[in-house]
């Protein structure tokens, strides 16, 4: 039965809501996390608080499903057909699975609708099509022998989602993950899971085994930490910050040597030369910064402009603010909803008060919202006059906060772009297409887009350079790569 939006926001209301752990032949604990949502920082329900017995069960459960064939040995067009079934599924529960991210995340429902689940079906139509159209190899031989390469699913894959984007991370991680044939362990962020409960469930309604999709809900320092240490999980894929990336790599390593893919933090430039469409840009320069309340790895925080055109540019932008409503995610006008939790608020609350005492200059926003809802509304902010030497130019903040820096050659452009430990995305605004061409291959970033914002589609790869990325790619058919054994069978006549 579909759930529209409303029944979830009243279920959220009521405080009745529930993630709980999937994992088949498991007698799970009455150990639970309360649920609130950064709206207003209500209960809006509650997640089961998992331990190393809950993983232990998953990866005990995933070993013998993967072992047994019923998933990874079922051929392409049979995986194809359940994995199809699945994303119909999804659609039909479009507006539930948005509803819940939106109180869960206190992502506007707006957004959840209209652009997180349609890319979220669209992963898993695509996976779902596409592994049935890829091929292995024959190596060249002499006639005395034959040589196959072949891709195998790697086994049992840990996944280790973030907050900022519940339903769409999902996707991204396990759709290419089980359509390949591995059996995998989900944890979500304890702060969202309400959506990854939901969407395995319906993978179960849609044929997926049980235990070829687990799910184990709870904190990260107990859960996280325990699929990245175990010693029968084959790898990992993460996304969430650098500091805790960091960590499965000394996981990995002090366990099993486990695969290890991350996607990690970002502090993207967006550069605008005298020679662009200003009009058409600001649109895209506003989103590239404040989209998802700037909680976005790819967010386009530092705005490193020509400097004979900065003034008008900053004007622009101001007037293009105007469009962007602060409020409760849950009305469909709103495009700025809460920080996610205190915590973070607080995070981005002290950025402000250090870039002007670091010598920034606010032109734009940097009011806060105390007595609306959880009071962690922060209103979109532009600081002028930020040096790179600046806490603001370095370090991801993770809130709508825009660094704005000047430059007056296209190499100090690049050299301003690339002056970051981050590499994750870029993009740039310019008529001229030398230019383009240049610029496009000095920036140091996994995805960098040409007079517009954007993260490419489903079939380009996305990960980064430098300590934005680590061991592979999400999206694309490069995807597949890091959930996949390369094998070498050698026939001798």
């Amino acid at each position: 039965m579909t759930v529209n939006k409303e029944t979830i926001f009243t279920q959220a209301a009521q405080g009745k809501l529930w993630a709980g752990h999937l994992i088949p032949g498991h007698q799970a604990g009455s150990d639970t996390l309360e649920s609130r949502s950064p709206i207003d920082n209500t209960v809006i329900g509650h997640i089961a608080d998992g331990d190393i017995e809950c993983v232990n069960a998953a990866v005990t459960a995933a070993r013998d499903t993967f072992a047994s064939g019923q998933w990874s040995d079922l051929s392409p067009a049979d995986r194809k057909q359940i994995m199809l079934r699945w994303a119909r599924l999804l659609e039909e529960h479009k507006e539930e699975l948005a509803a819940l991210d939106c109180v869960d995340a206190g992502k506007p429902i707006t957004e959840c609708l209209n652009t997180d689940l349609p890319a979220t079906i669209e992963t898993f139509y695509w996976y779902a099509e596409a592994i049935d159209k890829l091929f292995d190899k024959i190596a060249p031989t002499g006639k005395d022998a034959l040589g196959l390469i072949v891709k195998e699913p790697i086994g049992v894959v840990g996944v280790v989602l973030p907050w900022n984007f519940p339903a769409q991370m999902f996707a991204w991680k396990v759709a290419p993950a089980l359509t390949a044939g591995n059996s995998v362990i989900v944890k979500p962020a304890e702060l969202t899971s309400l959506s990854a409960y939901r969407m395995v469930q319906l993978a179960h309604e849609a044929g997926v085994p049980q235990g070829a999709l687990t799910l184990v809900c709870g904190l990260g320092e107990k859960v996280g930490e325990a699929l990245g240490r175990h010693e029968d999980v084959d790898m990992v894929s993460f996304t969430g910050s650098t500091e805790v990336g960091r960590y499965f790599l000394q996981y990995s390593a002090q366990s099993n040597l486990k695969e290890i893919v991350l996607e990690c933090g970002g502090k993207s430039p967006q550069i605008v030369f005298e020679d662009a469409d200003l009009d058409a840009a600001v649109p895209s320069i506003l989103a590239a910064a404040f989209w998802n309340m700037s909680e976005n790895c790819s967010c386009g925080s530092r705005l490193i402009v020509e400097a004979s055109i900065k003034n008008q540019l900053l004007t622009r932008l101001k007037a293009g603010l105007a469009e962007w409503k602060l409020g409760d995610p849950r009305d469909e006008a709103v495009s700025i909803g809460p920080m996610i939790e205190q915590a973070h608020f607080e995070k981005v609350k002290a950025y402000i008060t250090k870039t002007t005492d670091q010598g920034g200059t606010l032109v734009a926003g940097g009011k806060m919202y105390p007595d609306l809802g959880s009071g962690w509304y922060i209103e979109p902010t532009i600081f002028d006059n930020i040096t790179p030497d600046m806490s603001l130019f370095q370090e991801e903040v993770f809130g709508p906060l825009l660094a704005v820096t000047t430059f007056s050659t296209d190499d100090e452009a690049i050299t301003l772009a690339n002056h970051s430990s981050y590499g994750l995305a870029a993009s740039f605004y310019t008529a001229s297409l030398k230019r383009a061409h240049r610029v496009a291959r000095a920036i140091r970033a996994g995805t960098v887009s040409v007079n517009g914002f954007s993260e490419g589609s489903i079939a380009t790869p996305f990960g980064g350079y430098k300590q934005s990325g680590f061991g592979g790619r999400d999206k694309g058919l490069e995807a597949l790569d890091q959930y996949l054994q390369t094998k070498t069978i050698w026939y001798v006549n």
